[in-house]
């Protein structure tokens, strides 16, 4: 997946993670309103039972955010490993490169070599030839 659309799927789940924690901390304006027009009319137990609930969904609202934190950290790092794994490539293409050239180097030499010593070899087959009998 190109770098390009992750982003975008990063800011699309970013704007969806910001969505749900509007709705989150309305719903907990809400239960607060709701407790203090309730505070009058109720008994000490009815108190302890709304902020007993409050407690729960906030608890609840901080394992969710935690959860989009892990998340959008694995997505980060798999943007940020995919883009190490894109610039190891090109320096593994880059080094196949300088090996080929270095053989294509070596192979020249070698054939230079090999065409010198046929050189010579033919020369001391001809000043061989000179010094035999016939």
């Amino acid at each position: 997946m190109p770098v390009l659309e992750q982003h975008q799927l990063w800011t699309l789940n970013l704007e969806k993670r910001g969505h749900r924690e509007s709705r989150l901390l309305e719903n907990l304006n809400k239960i607060v309103l709701e407790t203090n027009e309730q505070m009058p009319d109720s008994n000490l137990e009815d108190i302890n039972r709304q902020l007993s609930d409050v407690a729960k969904r906030l608890e609840a609202a901080k394992h969710m955010a935690e959860r989009v934190q892990q998340r959008e950290l694995e997505a980060q790092q798999s943007t940020q490993l995919q883009a190490n794994m894109e610039c190891l490539k090109d320096e593994w293409a880059e080094f196949l490169k300088e090996q080929q050239r270095l053989k294509e180097e070596v192979d020249e030499e070698h054939a230079k070599a090999v065409e010198q010593l046929r050189t010579r070899y033919s020369e001391m087959k001809k000043d061989l030839t000179k010094f035999t009998p016939l």
